[in-house]
């Protein structure tokens, strides 16, 4: 079975505009030519892609099966459409980054702005969640990830580690007593369905009875009770150096062990064939050189930061 791409183009066009008569005239066919068309796409994969509605269409499983790579397709032609346009000097489009929420938060937000200014023809869409999307289906283009991938098509472009450390709110640091142990702080951790997430684990393993003060299943709640002074959070290091300004200033390092296992790598992963889009290229770049920041920052001594 040999695809064609002009085929492709009209199947997305009856998903998009929801029915093969408003798809015509967005394409200006005629509908029956467009039916055939259709039809004989369908006879070529041996399956119908469409469920005829009086409303217009549906998708079929076969059809939902295909669209992800028909979209990555389209994508793909617009790039190689702009690539050669003489004046086409910057990239465009979207750019779909998938990221741990308090990833997302302090560092990818901030980033986007830095991005933008450079080139304003690219579009930032941040996808926020504890779950991983998957790359080679299209859900995103880059990821943010605290595990190495160990999907072959998918690359580790770039990785920083960091050490975990333990913030507290300035008032509720004025409570604690003098050299306080892991056992004295109230805990913030993640609620279910996220409660065997690592930091909940490894809490758990260095606190006898531990029992969270505090559970949420989302960061930014978390982040928000640990600034009004509910208790402590674990978090990266580089994270909060990163965003040392805002609302970050209201938290307070302390001077506790976590023990040498407590450091976190986050890696940047990208698949295979969206590694050289332009437009992704121009991210991992804003990306990596971010993160060449950080480490560079990372070994100064105190005085020069």
């Amino acid at each position: 079975m040999n695809l064609k791409w002009d085929d492709l183009k009209l199947f997305l066009a009856v998903h998009e505009q929801g029915s093969l008569s408003a798809a015509a005239r967005q394409l200006k066919l005629g509908q029956p030519t467009l039916s055939r068309r259709i039809a004989e796409l369908e006879a070529d994969i041996g399956e119908a892609l469409f469920e005829r509605q009086s409303q217009g269409t549906r998708l079929t499983a076969t059809g939902q099966k295909l669209l992800p790579a028909a979209q990555r397709m389209a994508e793909w032609a617009s790039e190689a459409e702009l690539s050669v346009r003489k004046h086409a000097r910057q990239p465009h489009g979207k750019v779909r980054i998938a990221a741990p929420p308090g990833i997302a938060y302090s560092i990818v937000a901030p980033l986007a702005a830095t991005l933008r200014r450079q080139h304003p023809g690219i579009q930032i869409e941040v996808l926020s969640g504890i779950e991983l999307l998957n790359l080679s289906r299209g859900e995103a283009d880059l990821a943010l990830r605290t595990m190495k991938p160990n999907d072959a098509d998918l690359i580790c472009v770039d990785e920083i580690t960091s050490a975990m450390r333990v913030y507290v709110s300035k008032d509720y640091a004025a409570t604690l007593p003098a050299n306080p142990k892991l056992a004295d702080l109230d805990w913030i951790c993640w609620a279910p369905p996220y409660e065997q997430l690592d930091v909940n684990r490894e809490l758990a393993a260095l606190i006898p009875g531990f029992k969270p003060a505090f559970t949420s299943d989302d960061y930014n709640v978390q982040f928000a009770a640990c600034l009004s002074g509910v208790g402590a959070m674990v978090l990266p290091h580089l994270q909060q150096r990163y965003n040392d300004r805002g609302a970050s200033q209201h938290l307070q390092e302390l001077d506790i062990d976590l023990g040498p296992a407590a450091q976190g790598t986050l890696y940047l992963v990208s698949h295979k064939r969206h590694r050289h889009l332009p437009k992704v290229g121009l991210a991992i770049d804003c990306i990596s050189a971010e993160f060449a920041r950080l480490r560079n920052d990372a070994v100064k001594p105190q005085a020069e930061r």
